[in-house]
């Protein structure tokens, strides 16, 4: 289904792929009728065959077949071949072991099936390029057994995750494998889903005491070690374990000095492999210097552009102290009679060392006033400055929705790691059938690991600095779920920081920097640490060391200086500044400019003036083919309505947005045609189905009215079945005429 706020590309579809078994895809072909040369769809089916990682590449008219060879590099590339001549499968596959390096013993671990269990459910296409591509690297094994995977949050990394172990199991080349995760959340969701086919296989290392039993064990970092040297790890053998799956793998284990790099390093016979959405590449923290660079990458905007993640849009609000700092006046206190230093405030300083109780009253009413435009009961997540700016956010949005607060107090929540009610009701925020919590705040909790399907509204009232945090965030609204209405998302951005989205890397794998000369400036380092956390013996539950939750309490430097308080003030007045939204174009970036300017440049690179748009029109013999490739160039359609007028088709949106003419409603061009009685040669039964396709039009728009099943719809299917409306013009030929003529009647006045 296409996403409300961003045109996807077209959907892509070779005509043929060739599978040597279901997991490897070996060949696409492309094919065209013979008025086409044989080569005539070689450059198409070249785009698949790249997109979908497939060696082998053909175009055939049905008298010949053109071949491209992806596996060449020097010489006869590109073959005409007869149609008896056409490559055996066998021929194919041995080209394909020489190109991929496999050898006779490896064959049968790559060709080892996916798992299956007849839910119909198989990797897409990119996972079964993960998939495929890390077990290929293992199994040659060229003198690395350290590998990387980056998928951005939401395309199903445990998924995948899952479907590597299971084949490198049944395969027999793996038979002990441990999956590390630096979250209980994460390895809650990883069992109750995708993991639980490995059944009575698959353990979770939660005491002291450990079962070398099983094959597949899960376990938190923090579970096989802690700072009291109680190393859990070491009761397993160094050559325990073949495989190591590291979940998240930017956090703890890409420090180098880490605790837990010292799990990984004692298990360094196994093949090690990381995945992330997020690689982390500072000056101090390297994830591909330990992990190497990535087998394969799928960005978000390629997800995006797939259908398979949700598109967003931007609402950037700034509160005027914000935009031009707060200075207290001359002898101002604070709200317990305290003098406020005198100097700028600015937003670096607003709930981390001043609270601005006005503020945050603003805020919270921005973000109820969304709430109420758009679904009082859209799961969102407000990221906040830290565990007391949380508390203060929950509170200022409590008071803001009394009402649905006084029918359930769980509406809003704070889901913070020291707040233990907060955190029981974590898994029934994520769960789409479970109504409350609607609206969590959170500082640091739900950045990431937290799989919130249903998450409609991201507000980030926090100032992040650090990338890799900034996509973590992002990517809690991503994941799209058709079942409940969860198409896109939308972020309410009150600190700027999607400014962060103009980054070159926020897209891309992030250059590695680390490996630094030891002379060179290393100050200005990402303030991202590893998370205080270690297990409760006894129930294996995660402990987290939370931050001060009083308003008043000392505040950390981290610079061992001397801690400073939070000054909480009252009695400034606080408005919205600015407010503008902002979306995403068709190449996945931010449109900065206003939305009409950004229409009106994509409207003109494909129709230069007025007459050749309508010169276009008047010859489709759908429109809607029309509005579909500017949808796909970036028009916003449904965002123009909501600008200009939902009254308007997009016919008059494009010609008044970009041409500049005076749009007429729906309404005004239905009963423009019904004044002109054109079809009065009709009989009375057809006479009446165009009337009420007329108001069809004027209540739904052209769309609709191209769709042939919009008879069997109300009112017009009160007026006959399909058949005897069908029947009344004529036949479906004489039909079909008959609607191609109102729709030129209903645009002959431009």
């Amino acid at each position: 289904m296409r996403g409300k706020l961003h045109a996807r590309g077209a959907k892509k579809r070779a005509d043929y792929i060739l599978y040597y078994k279901p997991n490897i895809p070996i060949a696409v072909i492309e094919a065209k009728d013979n008025n086409h040369t044989p080569s005539a769809g070689i450059q198409q089916a070249l785009g698949y065959a790249n997109t979908l990682d497939i060696p082998f590449v053909f175009s055939s008219n049905g008298d010949a077949f053109y071949f491209h060879d992806r596996t060449k590099t020097f010489s006869d590339i590109e073959t005409e071949l007869s149609i008896s001549s056409f490559p055996r499968p066998e021929q194919l596959w041995q080209k394909y072991k020489a190109y991929k390096g496999l050898t006779i013993e490896s064959e049968f671990v790559v060709t080892q099936d996916y798992f299956s269990d007849c839910s119909e459910r198989s990797p897409r296409y990119y996972q079964q390029i993960a998939i495929n591509r890390t077990i290929e690297a293992v199994v040659r094994n060229n003198g690395s057994n350290r590998y990387l995977l980056v998928m951005a949050t939401g395309t199903g990394k445990t998924y995948t995750a899952f479907q590597i172990i299971y084949r490198l199991w049944k395969s027999g080349l793996k038979k002990r494998i441990l999956f590390l995760a630096d979250r209980t959340a994460l390895i809650d969701q990883t069992v109750r889903g995708d993991f639980r086919h490995f059944k009575e296989a698959m353990t979770i290392i939660k005491h002291k005491h450990i079962d070398t039993a099983y094959n597949i064990y899960l376990s938190l970092y923090q579970g096989l070690s802690d700072n009291n040297n109680n190393d859990a790890y070491k009761q397993f053998s160094p050559e325990f374990f073949d495989l190591v799956i590291v979940d998240e793998c930017h956090r703890g284990s890409a420090r180098e000095d880490s605790k837990w790099r010292e799990i990984l390093e004692y298990f360094k016979a196994a093949t090690h492999i990381g995945m992330t959405a997020t690689p982390k590449e500072t000056k101090k923290i390297s994830s591909t210097e330990y992990f190497g660079d990535p087998l394969y990458t799928y960005s978000l905007k390629q997800g995006i552009d797939d259908g398979f993640l949700a598109p967003y849009k931007v609402i950037k609000i700034t509160p005027d102290i914000d935009a031009e700092g707060w200075r207290p006046p001359k002898g101002f206190s604070d709200k317990y009679g305290n003098l406020v230093e005198d100097r700028i405030y600015n937003r670096t300083d607003f709930d981390k060392n001043l609270v601005i109780e006005e503020r945050r009253k603003v805020v919270a009413a921005k973000i109820t006033e969304f709430l109420k435009g758009s679904g009082r009961f859209s799961k969102t997540i407000v990221f906040c400055v830290d565990i007391e700016h949380a508390e203060g956010m929950r509170r200022e949005l409590a008071n803001a929705n009394a009402d649905l607060v006084s029918a359930n107090p769980k509406y809003v929540m704070q889901i913070t790691g020291d707040n233990d009610e907060g955190k029981r009701h974590l898994d029934a925020f994520i769960n789409p059938t479970e109504p409350y919590p609607v609206v969590a705040t959170t500082s640091k909790l739900m950045t990431t690991g937290i799989d919130a399907q249903t998450c409609k509204l991201i507000v980030l009232d926090s100032n992040i600095g650090s990338m890799t945090e900034f996509k973590q965030i992002i990517g809690r609204g991503t994941r799209i779920n058709e079942d409940f209405g969860k198409h896109y998302f939308t972020i309410m951005d009150f600190r700027n920081v999607t400014a962060l989205f103009a980054d070159k890397e926020f897209d891309g794998d992030p250059v590695r920097i680390k490996d630094v000369s030891e002379d060179e400036d290393i100050s200005e380092v990402e303030d991202e640490t590893d998370e205080k956390t270690l297990i409760d013996e006894q129930t294996g539950d995660e402990i987290i060391f939370p931050e001060p939750e009083k308003p008043d309490i000392s505040i950390d430097n981290n610079d061992g200086g001397v801690k400073r308080r939070k000054v909480i003030v009252n009695g400034v007045e606080v408005t919205i500044g600015n407010e503008r939204v902002q979306y995403m174009g068709a190449d996945g970036k931010i449109i900065t400019e206003s939305l009409r300017d950004y229409t009106k440049k994509s409207i003109l690179t494909t129709y230069a003036s007025l007459d050749v748009f309508l010169r276009s029109w008047k010859q489709a013999d759908k429109k809607r083919v029309i509005v579909e490739e500017l949808q796909q160039q970036g028009v916003l359609f449904s965002e123009l309505n909501d600008e200009i007028g939902s009254v308007f088709d997009p016919f008059d949106l494009i010609c008044h947005v970009a041409y500049e003419q005076k749009p007429l409603t729906r309404k005004d061009r239905a009963d423009k045609v019904k004044k002109r009685d054109y079809f009065t040669k009709y009989g009375e039964l057809a006479r009446k189905v165009i009337d009420a396709l007329l108001d069809k039009y004027a209540d739904d728009g052209l769309l609709d009215l191209e769709n042939p099943a919009i008879i069997t719809l109300d009112p017009i299917k009160r007026l006959g079945t399909a058949a005897e409306i069908i029947k009344a013009f004529g036949g479906m030929t004489a039909y079909d005429a008959a609607i191609h003529s109102l729709t030129d009647e209903l645009y002959r006045t431009a």
